[in-house]
């Protein structure tokens, strides 16, 4: 539909009033001693996802020790089995054949010796030779000290692993010779040299220098810290959940952590505390140093390449060797209050689990939802060679919009009207809140339209800009939540991230998961990354709508739209 058919003012009077608020990742958790053990007397399914992994309630964050073993998939992740707060936390389990569908099992570990009873934290899992999983954590002893321990299943032969001890002699590592006891946490995937050693990092700081402090192990029990850190960055505060995994320079094969030489590079990625986001650097690994050294083209602090640029936060990959595939689950928290999370029963998600490999460029990583997540879809929607004119909205129907998957594809034409970009825009999330949905350009704003009532009183808008650069186009990509809802307690953080992709032939594509309350989109195949929350107050369910939009003054083709709608998944 046009927007002479539309209706000028209308269109306009909603494209406006957007907002930069504040981005609220909770990474060291806010305590409420008094509200952490209430339990959910009820739970609300409004906002509730369909196919997002989630509990049936209470509280939960970080994504722990994902692996496979003997055909099972097993995610752990921090959990309040009391309470839809912060505190209490167990490591929650649950079991999977494809990633999508959900078991749950007791929790495998939970507070109950004196080198963790104050606490079970984050962790990673390792398989060890004799094909057996081992579970290095963080927990929280009775001087309140970080320590890392090691955990083993109780039967080997129980397919589920349901029950797990810890031996006698953790803790394995302690913050002792400088190293500050609170800021010594979650240990990665340990793994194995050359040499015979085993090795781990921990996270760490040094006053404002983030690191990874590196250890090694003969027999994984015995560990000795190394003189110096894995790799270390300054005014980056505390590394949280750092993860280090090596990645092919050609093809989209996942390789086993222990992998190096040659035609590899390595990813260190780590979850910053003071910012609350994570940024990841792409460059080599010396085994004989224990060295990481970044490529010149990853900035190496918060300016970084990011998985996400949204709401993702304590990120855990493992190699998945059934399918040959490294695999990134991350956490996703909620937007609105700590009093809405209680009246709800519940609080937090994990992301779509993703497979990532490095771009053929081998400057970044490129994200796409597992395969798996597509044996959910249904009531498939196909258009082509759809032309958008300056003001053009049309809706996408005969799909269920609050519980969809669309992948567009676009071709635009010629790119020498794009407006010109300013080398001083260097952050794209400030320079998305200025240059929102409603305002228009040359190349752009063009997109999508996601959880939009009827009547446009509310919707999220996710689009591109294209702008001229000094050498080549310049792409934005944008996920503005400001007119998500007509709740004024929620935060509506309008978020940004560049495109790292030629297009100068024109093609430019854009993939969104739709889940009531998430909006996880991928730019340019999964190059950038920007996930949301929302929680609309009209756009609910059936009266959520989607649209395809265009506001700049240059016509944009879609060549390809498909949408379906989803299934739920089945989570126990």
């Amino acid at each position: 539909m046009g927007l002479s058919n539309l209706g000028f003012s209308f269109w306009v009077i909603f494209f406006c009033s957007f907002s930069l608020s504040r981005d609220v990742v909770d990474a060291s958790h806010q305590v409420f001693s008094h509200l952490q053990s209430v339990q959910a007397s009820s739970v609300t399914h409004r906002y509730r996802t369909g196919y997002h992994f989630q509990p049936p309630k209470n509280w939960i964050n970080d994504p722990n020790g994902p692996m496979y073993y003997n055909g099972i998939y097993h995610l752990f992740y921090q959990y309040n089995p009391k309470g839809a707060v912060w505190g209490n936390i167990v490591w929650a389990h649950s079991v999977s054949t494809d990633l999508i569908n959900w078991t749950p099992l007791d929790p495998a570990i939970y507070p109950s010796k004196p080198f963790d009873i104050n606490g079970c934290w984050s962790g990673s899992a390792t398989i060890l030779p004799g094909n057996i999983p081992a579970i290095l954590y963080t927990g929280i002893d009775p001087s309140n000290r970080q320590v890392q321990n090691v955990a083993y299943p109780k039967n080997i032969s129980d397919p589920m692993l349901r029950e797990w001890i810890k031996p006698d002699y953790n803790p394995l590592m302690a913050p002792i010779n400088g190293i500050n006891s609170s800021s010594f946490r979650d240990p990665t995937t340990a793994w194995h040299g050359p040499d015979g050693h085993w090795r781990v990092i921990i996270g760490s700081k040094k006053r404002r220098r983030g690191m990874a402090i590196l250890y090694r192990s003969k027999d994984f029990v015995h560990w000795m810290k190394a003189k110096h850190p894995l790799h270390s960055s300054k005014n980056t505060g505390m590394w949280e959940c750092p993860d280090l995994y090596p990645v092919s320079i050609s093809g989209r094969n996942g390789l086993d952590p222990s992998t190096n030489g040659k035609g590899i590079k390595h990813v260190l990625k780590v979850s910053l505390d003071d910012k609350k986001f994570e940024y990841y650097t792409i460059g080599q690994y010396t085994f004989q140093t224990d060295r990481y050294v970044p490529d010149d083209t990853s900035a190496d602090n918060s300016t970084g390449l990011r998985y996400d640029y949204g709401k993702f936060y304590a990120s855990k990959t493992f190699y998945d060797s059934g399918k040959n595939r490294r695999v990134l689950w991350g956490w996703m928290n909620e937007s609105d209050s700590t009093i809405s999370d209680i009246n709800k029963g519940w609080a937090g998600i994990q992301c779509i689990p993703r497979q990532v490999w490095l771009d053929f460029n081998g400057r970044q990583l490129v994200q796409w939802p597992i395969k798996e997540v597509e044996s959910l879809r249904q009531y498939k929607v196909q258009l082509q060679n759809r032309v958008l004119a300056n003001g053009d909205l049309f809706e996408v129907k005969k799909i269920t919009a609050a519980e969809a998957d669309i992948m567009v594809d676009y071709q635009l034409g010629s790119l020498d009207k794009a407006d010109t970009f300013d080398p001083t825009w260097t952050d794209p999330q400030v320079l998305c809140s200025q240059k929102g949905a409603n305002v228009q350009g040359s190349i752009g704003p063009f997109g999508l339209l996601v959880m939009a009532s009827s009547g446009l009183e509310e919707y999220s808008a996710v689009f591109f800009r294209i702008f001229k650069g000094q050498h080549k186009p310049v792409v934005l990509m944008c996920s503005d939540q400001s007119r998500s809802t007509l709740q004024p307690d929620v935060d509506k953080t309008t978020y940004g991230g560049f495109v790292d992709v030629d297009i100068e032939d024109g093609k430019l594509s854009l993939r969104s998961l739709i889940d009531h309350s998430v909006i996880e989109s991928f730019g340019a195949m999964g190059r950038t990354c920007i996930t949301a929350r929302v929680y609309p107050t009209i756009a609910i369910g059936n009266e959520a709508h989607l649209y395809a939009f265009n506001l700049g003054t240059e016509t944009v083709k879609i060549t390809n739209l498909k949408a379906w709608s989803m299934r739920k998944a089945k989570i126990y």
